[in-house]
């Protein structure tokens, strides 16, 4: 196994992926991670901050909470993110042990702490990560046409107000659609890497195989896809096999599932990998 990779002997009769409602980390749609790097370089942050700012805070965080359902989308939501996007200490740890160590060429002393305005940063996220990915979308359409597999989703979700249009996307632009089973974080209050997501996702999967006259679906027959390294350490202690799909190089992961299956599942688009760009507005130093 390597970097998050396991190598199947066999080809699985069932697969795993991760999925979002709002897309958090899912292979399907385009990564909210792009739209994090690209506020990043944008305001000359160093790149990793805000990732590491939101991780630090697991599992009780803001961003946590309202990924278990646990608090809404509304303004108390974005005044207590930007509090966590703002700790001076996790800001100085995260310099000096990560940042200045990847990038000798920064200051030797801590500069002050970033400003992120929490609520352009996450709609940022939301709107990046709607359209779907160009690689894989076409790849399970096609997984699903062979009528061979159980297509499932898990995923780190958040629920949108009632009256914001993401809430209800048209059937078109809802890719829950093309899946037998779907579990949302915040509908179960339940979220990666939780073991107790998997074991629910596995249920669900043996509900959905019941149903069809399918036999038992075991931890060892799923194939689980995430871009999230923890995420994936869950999922292989639940018993599943893991690939870890690249920022851009979803096409990787097409490979990998045309690999496993035996199927053409690749779409016509270019096998170019996709690179983040800072955003086309004015840059605000550290």
């Amino acid at each position: 196994m390597e970097d998050g990779v396991d190598k199947p002997s066999k080809q699985p009769p069932q697969y795993l992926y991760p999925l979002v409602n709002h897309p958090a980390d899912t292979p399907q749609v385009n990564s909210p991670f792009a739209a994090i790097l690209s506020y990043e370089l944008t305001h000359s942050i160093p790149p990793g901050w805000i990732n590491h700012s939101i991780s630090a805070s697991s599992p009780t965080g803001t961003w946590q909470s309202l990924e278990t359902g646990r608090i809404p989308l509304d303004s108390t939501f974005f005044t207590y993110f930007s509090l966590d996007l703002h700790s001076p200490t996790l800001w100085s740890t995260f310099y000096l042990t990560k940042a200045l160590p990847s990038n000798p060429s920064l200051p030797a002393s801590v500069p002050p702490l970033p400003k992120i305005d929490a609520e352009q940063l996450f709609w940022n996220m939301m709107s990046a990560s709607r359209p779907f990915d160009p690689w894989m979308y076409p790849a399970l359409l096609a997984l699903k046409k062979s009528n061979q597999y159980i297509l499932a989703a898990l995923s780190n979700t958040v629920i949108f107000p009632e009256s914001h249009p993401y809430a209800h996307p048209a059937p078109e632009e809802d890719i829950r659609r093309i899946f037998d089973v779907f579990v949302s974080s915040a509908h179960v209050g339940l979220r990666k890497p939780d073991p107790a997501i998997y074991a629910l996702a596995m249920e669900r999967l043996n509900e959905h195989a019941q149903e069809k006259g399918r036999g038992r679906v075991e931890a060892g027959d799923v194939f689980f896809f995430d871009d999230i390294g923890e995420n994936l350490k869950g999922a292989r202690k639940a018993g599943m096999r893991t690939f870890k799909v690249n920022l851009g190089r979803t096409f990787e992961a097409v490979d990998e599932l045309e690999r496993v299956t035996g199927l053409e599942l690749a779409g016509g688009h270019p096998r170019v990998p996709v690179e983040v760009k800072a955003e086309a507005v004015g840059k605000a130093k550290l």
